[in-house]
């Protein structure tokens, strides 16, 4: 693989870590500030809102961008906005830059996706982008414990602060070794592309895929607050939490990209069943510090694992949208993102416990397995047009 690649690999390695590090910081950051821990856990929020309004946009506007241009400056201001979050002491400052964060984050995966398919031969492109997006993976292993770490030691501003530090390496590279092309894809039909999104199966798999991840993010926001005000374990533990989640993440998607091809097997439709039964394990058991750990770490493979399917699904049911596809993958992905920690603020508000942001997830995977069982019914009768696949679905 090109050197390169791992370059653009690092600056997603440390835009992950700025996405998911929030679950960490929550109680620091609503200290500091004076806000609620459902106000703080709402940046998590704020970040998917950037990705939502973002990866669409960015992906339709960055096209015809020349690449190198594009890499430094959607980079440089992802520096620049985690500078302000650092200093600033007003809450509404912080979640504006936590949006625009997003934004330039979904910027920048549009380019490199281009540039890393760019970088290879044809048959080595699937592996390029998995180089690329493993990025995102580790950085649920390590950048966001190290992050949840360095808030406990040093306050939360240390772990923006961090953050802005790892891009700087990669965008002095990005200026060294980014291809210089005049522009990108120039011949971009954004009309033709989202016409083909249309479809009823590439809306039902996006579908699909922002209820799990709604379902995922509902607890994940709250891991943190549920390991020192449930189980009632040290500030010190929480990094150790987030990263057996991340360890979670990286089996179920390295686990998924071997297997899944874009289809929906009886693996995928059996973890789907399984997965609410794993959130309502988490509920019932988090106050306990074993089964914490063993079942955060089952949810973090299975929901991962999940998703990165579902992800691959829309890719394979829009064939005809190779620029937008990926892109309306990631609204899904952040429009769950966004409406998980919501209703589970709405939850813990209203009865004060943190376990009911578990129960959430609970009652969001059954509803995607729900969605599921309806939608097979649907195709048994011969009233809903879901391609059949070989395990039935």
């Amino acid at each position: 693989m090109p050197v390169f690649l791992y370059v653009l690999a690092l600056a997603v390695f440390a835009q992950g870590t700025s996405e998911f590090m929030l679950s960490g910081l929550v109680p620091g950051i609503a200290r500091d500030l004076s806000v609620s821990v459902g106000a703080a856990a709402s940046l998590t929020s704020a970040y998917a809102i950037g990705m939502i309004v973002g990866a669409p946009v960015m992906a339709a506007l960055s096209a015809r961008w020349p690449r190198r241009r594009a890499l430094a400056g959607f980079l440089a201001a992802f520096v620049v906005v985690h500078v302000i979050g650092a200093v600033t002491t007003d809450f509404a400052v912080l979640f504006g830059t936590r949006v625009v964060a997003a934004i330039v984050n979904a910027g920048f995966l549009a380019v490199a996706m281009s540039v890393a398919t760019a970088l290879v031969p044809g048959e080595r492109r699937g592996r390029a982008t998995a180089v690329l997006l493993s990025g995102v993976t580790l950085s649920c292993v390590a950048g966001v414990p190290a992050g949840a770490l360095l808030g406990d030691w040093s306050g939360w501003r240390s772990a923006f602060w961090a953050v802005a530090a790892l891009c700087l390496p990669a965008l002095a590279l990005v200026f060294r070794q980014a291809p210089a092309d005049a522009a990108g894809r120039a011949e971009v039909s954004v009309r033709r592309e989202a016409g083909a999104l249309r479809s009823r199966r590439v809306r039902w798999a996006m579908v699909l895929a922002a209820v799990v991840n709604g379902a995922t993010f509902a607890t994940f926001a709250y891991l943190a607050v549920i390991a020192t005000d449930i189980a009632h374990l040290p500030a010190a533990a929480v990094p150790a939490l987030l990263a057996a989640f991340g360890v979670g993440a990286f089996v179920g998607v390295t686990t998924a990209g071997r297997t899944a091809d874009g289809e929906l097997g009886r693996g995928l439709l059996l973890a789907l069943c399984v997965l609410p039964v794993g959130w309502a394990v988490l509920a019932a058991t988090s106050a306990h510090t074993a089964p914490l750990f063993v079942v955060t770490i089952v949810q973090g493979a299975l929901s991962f694992g999940i998703g990165s399917t579902l992800v691959a699904r829309v890719m394979h049911v829009a064939p005809q949208a190779p620029s937008l596809g990926g892109s309306f993958a990631t609204v899904a992905l952040n429009a769950g993102a966004f409406l998980g920690p919501l209703v589970a603020g709405v939850a813990t508000g209203a009865t004060g416990d943190y376990r009911d942001a578990a129960w959430v997830s609970a009652a969001l995977a059954a509803t995607a397995v729900a969605a599921v069982a309806v939608s097979r019914a649907g195709v048994a009768r011969g009233e809903v047009e879901v391609e059949v696949e070989e395990a039935g679905y």
